[in-house]
């Protein structure tokens, strides 16, 4: 039995359009670039034919996941969320350090549109593993490379 994989509204139409690319633009082109190669004959010693091969072989994988995903995806929008205040998925989190006072803003997201430098956090990282669950002026202890962090959570948005 597959298990969902939660993923928000934005996430699944960039991995839609990443799906629509492949079938509509890679796809062909790998195709003909493999008719090319072997138009020119002798197959054994044809290095662009075996690298187109090989490129057809990695876009035929990559279409088959992302269709596995988006059919496993459970899409949730973030601004249709009413989790009374408490950090959920697809939450946006204002969090401040309590040792040094700097702050920071992330949304928890699924795997495959987590990017820090967005600000977009895996849903199984340790600082969203700390946060889920809790609410404004809550404390969340993480477990950080340079040691245990503590942050307060500001506020909790669902956009």
């Amino acid at each position: 039995m597959a298990t969902t994989i939660p993923i928000t509204k934005r996430g699944a139409e960039k991995l839609k359009s990443e799906l629509h690319a492949l079938k509509t633009v890679q796809r062909p082109a790998v195709i003909s670039a493999i008719a090319e190669a072997r138009a020119q004959g002798d197959l054994s010693e044809n290095a662009e034919y075996d690298a187109a091969k090989d490129r057809q072989g990695f876009i035929e994988g990559r279409i088959r996941e992302l269709e596995g995903k988006l059919a496993a995806a459970q899409i949730i929008d973030p601004s249709g969320l009413d989790a009374g205040g408490k950090v959920v998925f697809g939450a946006t989190v204002e969090l401040e350090e309590e040792d040094t006072g700097e702050r920071v803003r992330y949304q928890i997201v699924g795997e495959d549109e987590a990017d820090l430098k967005e600000g977009l956090i895996n849903i199984s990282s340790p600082i969203a593993r700390a946060l889920i669950g809790k609410e404004e002026g809550d404390t969340a202890e993480v477990q950080a490379p340079g040691g245990i962090k503590h942050y307060e959570i500001v506020a909790v948005n669902y956009r």
